[in-house]
């Protein structure tokens, strides 16, 4: 009997390939995931393998007439058009808090590096400007003990970021769909209330076309001078342009993005925005979760084709 065909949306590890090989017969990556990127045989595909940021449209889907599962590698799916694949009989799975830890401890680090000028002192130093005998060689900032870290998404990852933050002794509010049982953080009830709230606004939410450039200038002008934006969610939560004016006029004091909305192409603006970090989507790339996720992805296919429930489906 011959393998199925599973198509790869993007380039995966040597490691997740070989497991795959293994089992099935692969094609792709694909050098854009869109219909009129489809390489030959693509059509006999019965599984796709992909990441939530890229798109999976309609026209993608009816040029895989054979298409049974979706399976994402991480939690996000906000790519898939999931009336689409509901139509089409598809099953959609994805991987959902195999990364949270690794992604956690990412936001925490660019915390760090934001609020105490990590990279800036680095910066300072390598063009030698460590010198005289002031006691503080660069303006002294906020400690985070005491600080307000306001989470934007409480979910696998805000949990994690949370219980990191109250070791450093900071204060934690949050905002979520709903106030969360048994959760000991002070709930507010929008973005905006805790970015009023908070002097360090950590995005961690799952990304919707409801909560598309959640912060903006309004937002950014709540969170204020002493203010800093984190964010490990996705780059749409982020208007790039307010971010860029924020930055550049002092209405908040620093950023640090692991995501870009348009990524990887980063606009002009925030290359050029003052105190702000930018790192190309590697929150989740530790080799243990990475590992994680790829044998979620797979155990989501060994069930589909075995014909049995898949453990993370995504209702459509």
């Amino acid at each position: 009997m011959s393998k199925p065909v599973v198509l790869l949306a993007c380039d995966f590890s040597a490691r997740f390939k070989a497991l795959l090989a293994e089992r099935y017969t692969l094609i792709g990556p694909l050098a854009r995931s869109a219909a009129d990127a489809l390489p030959p045989g693509a059509e006999q595909a019965a599984a796709l393998i992909t990441k939530g940021g890229l798109p999976t449209d309609a026209a993608l889907l009816a040029a895989l007439p054979g298409l049974g599962i979706i399976s994402f590698f991480g939690t996000g799916y906000e790519g898939v058009d999931l009336t689409a694949a509901a139509a089409q009989g598809v099953t959609v799975t994805h991987s959902p808090g195999a990364n949270a830890a690794s992604v956690a401890d990412f936001a925490m680090g660019l915390v760090l590096a934001s609020a105490r000028q990590i990279v800036a002192a680095d910066r300072f130093v390598r063009e030698g400007r460590w010198g005289g005998n002031s006691l503080v060689s660069m303006p002294a900032v906020p400690g985070l003990t005491g600080t307000r870290l306001g989470l934007y998404g409480y979910g696998a990852i805000g949990e994690k970021v949370a219980a990191r933050a109250a070791a450093f002794d900071m204060e934690i509010a949050y905002h979520s769909r709903s106030p969360k049982a048994g959760v000991p953080y002070l709930y507010k009830d929008s973005p905006l209330a805790l970015a009023d709230w908070a002097d360090i606004f950590v995005v961690a939410v799952r990304a919707d076309a409801s909560n598309r450039h959640t912060v903006n200038r309004a937002l950014l002008a709540a969170l204020g001078p002493q203010g800093h934006v984190i964010n490990v969610a996705r780059g749409s939560m982020v208007d790039s342009e307010a971010l860029a004016e924020a930055l550049e006029q002092g209405t908040i004091a620093g950023a640090a993005l692991d995501v870009v909305d348009g990524e990887p192409q980063v606009p002009d603006c925030l290359l050029k925005a003052p105190n702000l970090i930018l790192t190309p989507h590697i929150a989740y790339a530790s080799t243990s979760a990475r590992d994680a996720q790829e044998d979620r992805v797979l155990a989501n296919l060994v069930a589909f084709f075995a014909g049995q429930p898949v453990p993370n489906p995504v209702p459509v």
